[in-house]
């Protein structure tokens, strides 16, 4: 792989600068930088401002107002926009159902849904998890039974990030008992505010409310909120999940936050001397940045295999866990860094509102919740013990 970027590359790298330079609000990158917690009017003015960009769907058709940027501009893309502190995108509607609805769905379900997305008027989160059915998807028991024009839904979700906030909810559903487990699935697009759903909150131990149960009670779906086949949900959901997995890596998060660390470490001191300068410490930051360049590399080389339309299969597995172990391994060592001012802070110090000072170190506030939120990468999207498992049997034969 060529590691140096052409001409245009170049120029792409500079038009996304001076865009983030002049549209990324101010307030907006602050709190992405000191870790403050962002709220819904955030995220939507963020995404009002990429999709007037034409910025938005950076991995869809042109024909459904998406860019098809190669593997390398979405590298950049991923790169500067962590770099300025720009918000991610939240990934549920544009990069999770949205490439489902694109090669599975039906055409009247893209015409409808998909320009939906891109304005911003529906707000979609994921129903998979389910109290006894985390990794073990095909374990889901919510069930959905035909009656007519609809499905009848009873069952309950969990760990749904960011229900909340959403119109829209996209679900594994049981539709079959009697096959296969996995044979027996279906892919259901719902109303978050049809009779008969309820949403309550889970606070993490970070104090966030981030996570959600959600429950069905009898809730009536339209048939034609199906998503391809029924019973052939299991096949969509793979689909999906190789692109949440590859998101979950992360790079160039990671690569944000290891200058974060890098400058902590520099402000703090030990034997009189900037931290960073101390052997055993500067030797763990050198073999996080190491490995963070592979897993770049990696990430490079597994989107760009597939540029011609194709799905990455066990190589997003290998990189959602070697991704999600960086970016814990980086939070671990910020949190260290700054010893005691890591200490948890007060809940309203993270709120997007409190205009009081930081305690100790401008850069403790955020530190431990971060710590404590970061654990959950090594299970979203599937553990990495399954990632390891699913890497065996499809690369190593085992």
């Amino acid at each position: 792989m060529n590691m140096n970027y052409t001409a245009d590359e170049l120029a792409f790298r500079n038009e996304v600068r001076s865009f983030l330079e002049e549209k990324l609000p101010a307030d907006i990158a602050a709190k992405v930088k000191s870790g403050r917690r962002l709220n819904r009017d955030d995220h939507e003015r963020w995404q009002q401002i990429l999709s007037k960009q034409g910025w938005y769907a950076t991995h869809w058709p042109k024909e459904y107002g998406g860019v098809e940027w190669s593997a390398v501009q979405k590298h950049i893309w991923d790169e500067e926009s962590n770099r300025y502190g720009a918000p991610r995108v939240i990934p549920f509607g544009v990069s999770m159902v949205a490439p489902v609805i694109i090669k599975f769905g039906t055409e009247e379900q893209r015409q409808y849904y998909l320009p939906r997305i891109l304005s911003g008027e529906d707000w979609w989160c994921q129903g998979y998890s389910e109290p006894g059915a985390g990794s073990d998807l095909a374990s889901v028991k919510t069930r959905a039974v035909r009656d007519g024009d609809h499905y009848i839904v009873n069952g309950q979700k969990t760990w749904t990030t960011l229900g909340q906030h959403a119109n829209k909810i996209f679900c594994l559903v049981r539709t079959n008992t009697e096959v296969k487990a996995q044979e027996g699935i279906s892919f259901l697009l719902m109303d978050m505010d049809a009779p008969g759903v309820t949403v309550r909150p889970i606070i993490t131990l970070d104090g966030e409310h981030e996570v959600n149960e959600v429950f069905f009670d009898d809730v009536k779906v339209p048939v034609e909120n199906l998503v391809g086949e029924e019973d052939k949900g299991w096949t969509y959901a793979k689909y999906l999940l190789t692109y949440e997995r590859t998101g979950l890596a992360g790079i160039g998060n990671s690569k944000a936050a290891l200058e974060h660390l890098k400058g902590i470490a520099s402000r703090q001191r030990k034997n009189g001397r900037p931290l960073l300068e101390d052997p055993t410490f500067a030797a763990r930051v050198a073999q996080i940045e190491i490995d963070l360049q592979a897993a770049s590399m990696s990430n490079l080389r597994i989107i760009a295999s597939v540029e011609g339309g194709g799905v990455p299969g066990a190589e997003s597995s290998m990189l959602k866990v070697r991704g999600t172990e960086i970016r814990q391994a980086i939070s671990d060592l910020a949190r260290r860094a700054l010893g005691p001012y890591a200490q948890p802070f007060p809940e309203e110090e993270l709120q997007d509102n409190y205009d009081g000072d930081y305690l100790a170190d401008p850069h403790g506030a955020a530190v431990s919740p971060q710590y404590f939120n970061l654990r959950k990468l090594s299970i979203f999207g599937g553990s990495n013990e399954i990632q390891k498992n699913i890497v065996s049997k499809m690369i190593l034969g085992l």
